[in-house]
């Protein structure tokens, strides 16, 4: 499979957003901040038939929302959540089933060196023995 050139390829991606935007009503913004490329997959499958999960670049994402608020101006609200790693769900079913299917997939997973927390650890005061 021959890779295309980056213009070519950022048209595409442009046109797509451009479409799912218009095409769905609903929208769901989901961090995808230590997520793998396994776990992706089983989300992609569990929601296939039911919504279209999309990540990509911040800034080609908020260069295709701003191009498309003329059209829909409520689409000016999504602008802020747009940064870290990011993706979006689009859908024209009930939310709170989506909800559901994406938290199916959710799974806890070990610390590793360098992540940041994504709760606050507390340690009690005890005697270590020493």
């Amino acid at each position: 499979m021959v890779k295309e050139d980056r213009s070519t390829w950022k048209a595409k991606y442009t046109m797509r957003l451009t479409q799912y935007l218009d095409e769905y009503p609903k929208v769901f913004i989901v961090g995808a901040d230590n997520v793998g490329s396994r776990q992706m997959q089983k989300i992609r499958v569990s929601l296939r038939g039911h919504a279209v999960l999309m990540m990509g670049k911040n800034t080609m994402m908020r260069k295709t929302i701003r191009g498309q608020t003329s059209k829909n101006s409520s689409l000016e609200k999504l602008l802020p959540h747009v940064y870290e790693n990011i993706g979006f769900v689009f859908t024209k079913e009930d939310l709170h089933s989506i909800r559901d299917k994406l938290l199916e997939n959710k799974v806890a997973a070990p610390a590793r060196a360098g992540a940041i927390a994504p709760v606050d650890v507390t340690i009690p005061a005890q005697v270590t023995g020493l």
